[in-house]
């Protein structure tokens, strides 16, 4: 007989302890949720028991900071963005810009002329003479002077201590001839076209202009090969006798030698027109106008200036006083911006033979 067997059946503390564990057993089982693992057939489940959804906060070993770290940025994605449901417009870059409405290419500036050039020495004595002898300030003309500049009875000076000939061809109209021998020389008017008292907008109050012309009658070669030239334009007094106009402070000019442009410069000028030749009538002009703030009651701007150039008759080109002035020129439009009383200056060199019309009635140009 197996008494251990018989002995734990007929023990009442092994009986309850028995009935007790197996209670324990049951109530584990009823405690898991879901069914057993075998109590509902396979084929009665439904989509919800496969179905969990994940507890709140973050996964385990993460803090609620890990996650905001790494949270997305805000806005749409990189393949929503605004640029690829916006494309740039498109540019045909076969296309040719229209060149017409660009402004035109700065005038390029030279050291010497291409032509001929005077000699270093009158370059420097013609500073140590402009240091000595300042500009002259404006003085209130007289009305008999007003009123021949007005009907251009206006004659020409030879400067003294230079050769050459001036001799009149009428009222205003004035004849220049000139010897091979001769250099550099300038012809002032004996009266300034622009009275600065009288004729400066600023106290008029409307434009002023002024003009004149030149007919090149000759220009003979010298004895070196090199043909002799001519130059028109404008200059504040005094001026160097020995010096073409446009080379010195307060004058302008434009040469004919080379066609260029020449503003308060003694080197080589700037591009502007093709070279003049015998037979030709050139003219040169400055307009005066008034800029918008002096028009306002402001005097403290320049005025306005265009000088413009006509060639048989025909205007051909202009450039403003400031327009491009180089750094290296100190003097800018110093002289002949209106603040100074302008005579016309005629420059030759050479022998040359020329006519100077101040009258409008012996123009080619007309207003």
């Amino acid at each position: 007989m197996d008494l251990s067997k018989s002995s734990r059946r007929n023990n009442p503390f092994l009986n309850a302890a028995h009935v007790i564990s197996g209670q324990a057993r049951d109530e584990a089982h009823l405690s898991s949720t879901g069914p057993p693992p075998s109590s509902i057939p396979p084929h009665l489940f439904t989509q919800q028991d496969f179905e969990h959804t994940a507890p709140p906060g973050p996964p385990l070993g993460q803090s609620r900071a890990d996650t905001e770290i790494y949270a997305p940025p805000p806005g749409p994605p990189p393949s929503s963005s605004s640029y690829e449901q916006s494309p740039p417009p498109y540019h045909d870059w076969q296309s040719v810009p229209d060149t017409a409405l660009l402004p035109p290419p700065p005038s390029l500036g030279y050291v010497y002329s291409p032509t001929s050039n005077a000699d270093v020495t009158d370059a420097q004595r013609a500073r140590s003479w402009c240091e000595q002898r300042p500009l002259m300030r404006p003085f209130r003309p007289a009305v008999a002077h007003v009123d021949a500049v007005q009907n251009g009875d206006i004659s020409l000076e030879r400067p003294s201590g230079r050769a050459g000939s001036v001799s009149s061809l009428g009222v205003g109209h004035w004849s220049i001839s000139t010897t091979a021998d001769l250099l550099d020389t300038c012809f002032i008017s004996s009266l300034p076209l622009f009275f600065e008292t009288v004729d400066s907008p600023l106290h008029t109050k409307r434009s002023k202009t002024v003009y004149y012309e030149v007919k090149i009658k000759s220009l003979r070669r010298q004895r070196d090969g090199s043909e002799g030239a001519a130059a028109l334009g404008f200059c504040a007094v005094p001026y160097p006798p020995f010096r073409m106009p446009g080379w010195e402070r307060g004058s302008l000019a434009v040469h004919s030698d080379d066609g260029h442009r020449y503003v308060n410069d003694n080197e080589g000028g700037k591009d502007f027109t093709d070279p003049i030749r015998a037979g030709e009538t050139v003219g040169i002009g400055i307009v005066f106008s008034l800029p918008e703030a002096a028009a306002n009651g402001r005097r403290d701007n320049p005025l306005n200036g265009e000088v413009f150039f006509t060639r048989n008759g025909y205007k051909q080109g202009s450039w403003d006083i400031y327009e491009q002035v180089d750094q290296s020129n100190q003097l800018g439009a110093f002289g002949i911006d209106g603040n100074y009383d302008l005579f016309a200056a005629v420059g030759t060199y050479g022998r040359v033979s020329l006519d100077v019309a101040f009258d409008s009635r012996q123009w080619l140009w007309r207003p």
